[in-house]
């Protein structure tokens, strides 16, 4: 509500153009959180989507449509609607199986992107953006991505070029300003890439002044099941030790640009969570199931085989549960068959989607992201009104902004937001820390429990509150001491966190 009053009371003392630009920095406040889906292409962006929303709505084969940026929101009427770069809408029906069409039939290069509406709880609380990927199919694409991730250069306009006095259109200056996600979601393989931590450290929630990091950025190892265990040491053989441990490894490579990385199996998170896994695939994963051990080893040893095998299940059902879980997938559920032989397709639908490791990455998005959806909109929602004041031109507009952020700071229901931009500071390296307090730094900022805050998961809570009082006093200590001008700024809301923290375990 702070950053809401200010954009209010900010908006009569500024430029018309400026004012439109808070009225959208206002409208998204009062929106659900916008969470980028980013990656590589191939990477199972659109696959993990599906499973995230819940229904099998975004197209995965490459297509015209897959070179578009999506956002998928809340509406009370399931519909889609393709955007003109002109302000054009064309209503867009869905295919046949219920999806975006990926072939669309219109020139995309006068798109400027799709919004799909769905009745679908998942969405009331987040908005999910879809992205062509980058390294994609032509720079078009990948120049749409960059822009909705905010890692295009922002547009200045000519020296010949007139703009209009006293427009209240946003220009392009403006409108990147309070454009893109607040938070991603970055989608890898099985090897982290230099244009992956290029494109991570070019996201940018609102601004190129806010990059990715532990607060609004998470990553998820995808198809996690393809992962060779003996190419993994310490997996021991098993696929998910290895996929866990891999990503334990690109966690370390990506930190602190992200909060965490973790495994998934997009493909089988999508069909067991969005109604693909059916009774009839159920019986068929129970007729192999049947099977004598040696053949159906034989079998699951390519995709190949496994279709092109003489045997009782037919050849186009065996396609069709490849297409669904994948050789990992059958695998696992033949396994459960056997072990519980009187399993209902329901129970094995939810053994799978526990096997793809979904639930995890959404308890983490509510951990990172959910929990803290106000903090990281109103972060984002300051650096958009910092970014519109300074591309006013005016000096006086940027002066009068700069003081009643300034103000906004200082009040003690700011916490949270110094907190978040002290995080920022540390984890872009624009304030350099010891690297074990930076660490500190970063574990009491990312997390929303009180125990991972503190570092003693599972302590009691007598111990939680010494503890608390003790750094509090140490974050005080040194920034009236040791630290730098900078330094001291972030060791002031470090030791306010901690002391928060303590009074919050005592009351």
């Amino acid at each position: 509500m702070s950053v809401a009053n200010l954009c209010h009371r900010l908006q009569p003392q500024v430029s018309a153009r400026t004012a439109a630009g808070f009225a959208e920095v206002l409208r998204r406040l009062g929106g659900p959180l916008q969470v980028a889906v980013a990656g590589r292409i191939k990477s199972g962006k659109s696959t993990l989507v599906n499973a995230l929303i819940g229904r099998r709505v975004a197209p995965t084969d490459v297509g015209e449509c897959t070179r578009l940026v999506t956002r998928f929101q809340y509406g009370t009427v399931d519909r889609v609607e393709i955007v003109f770069n002109d302000g054009r809408k064309q209503v867009l029906p869905f295919s046949a199986d219920g999806m975006i069409p990926a072939e669309l039939g219109i020139d995309i290069d006068q798109v400027s992107h799709i919004e799909a509406y769905l009745t679908n709880a998942v969405l009331q609380g987040m908005t999910v953006i879809d992205t062509p990927g980058l390294g994609s199919l032509d720079a078009a694409s990948v120049s749409r991505t960059e822009e909705l991730l905010g890692a295009a250069k922002h547009r200045k306009p000519d020296d010949d070029e007139e703009e209009e006095e006293g427009s209240d259109e946003l220009d392009d200056t403006s409108r990147n300003a309070v454009a893109g996600a607040e938070a991603v979601l970055y989608v890898v393989t099985q090897g982290v890439r230099a244009d992956d931590q290029q494109a991570l450290a070019a996201f940018t929630a609102a601004t190129a002044s806010r990059e990715a990091g532990p607060v609004n950025a998470i990553a998820v190892l995808n198809k996690a099941d393809t992962i060779a265990p003996e190419s993994v040491e310490g997996s021991g053989g098993d696929v998910w030790k290895a996929a866990t441990l891999l990503s334990e490894k690109q966690a370390a490579t990506l930190k602190p640009r992200v909060a965490d990385v973790l495994p998934v199996i997009g493909l089988i998170a999508e069909s067991a969570e969005s109604g693909g896994f059916t009774s009839p695939d159920a019986e068929a994963l129970r007729q192999l199931a049947e099977m004598d051990d040696d053949i159906l080893e034989t079998m699951l040893i390519s995709a190949d085989i496994f279709t092109s095998w003489e045997c009782d299940v037919a050849a186009g059902t065996r396609l069709r549960l490849l297409e669904k879980l994948d050789l990992f997938g059958v695998r696992y559920a033949v396994e459960a068959i056997r072990k519980e032989p009187e399993i209902t397709a329901g129970s094995l639908r939810r053994k799978l989607l526990d096997a793809s490791g979904l639930e995890a990455v959404r308890q983490r998005l509510s951990v990172v992201f959910a929990a803290r959806a106000d903090g990281i909109k109103a972060a984002a929602a300051l650096a958009s009104v910092t970014a519109l004041a300074h591309a006013s031109g005016d000096p006086a507009e940027r002066q009068r902004v700069h003081d009643a952020i300034e103000v906004l700071l200082a009040k003690p229901e700011a916490h949270q937001l110094r907190l978040l931009e002290a995080l920022t500071l540390v984890a872009s390296g624009a304030v350099d820390m010891p690297e074990d307090l930076s660490e500190e730094v970063l574990r009491v900022g990312s997390n929303a429990d009180i125990g991972a805050q503190l570092g003693k998961p599972g302590a009691p809570r007598a111990d939680l509150a010494a503890h608390a009082l003790e750094r509090a006093g140490w974050w005080r200590s040194f920034a009236s001491f040791g630290a730098t001008p900078a330094q001291s700024r972030v060791a002031h809301v470090v030791h306010r966190a901690y002391f928060l923290i303590w009074q919050q375990i005592r009351d």
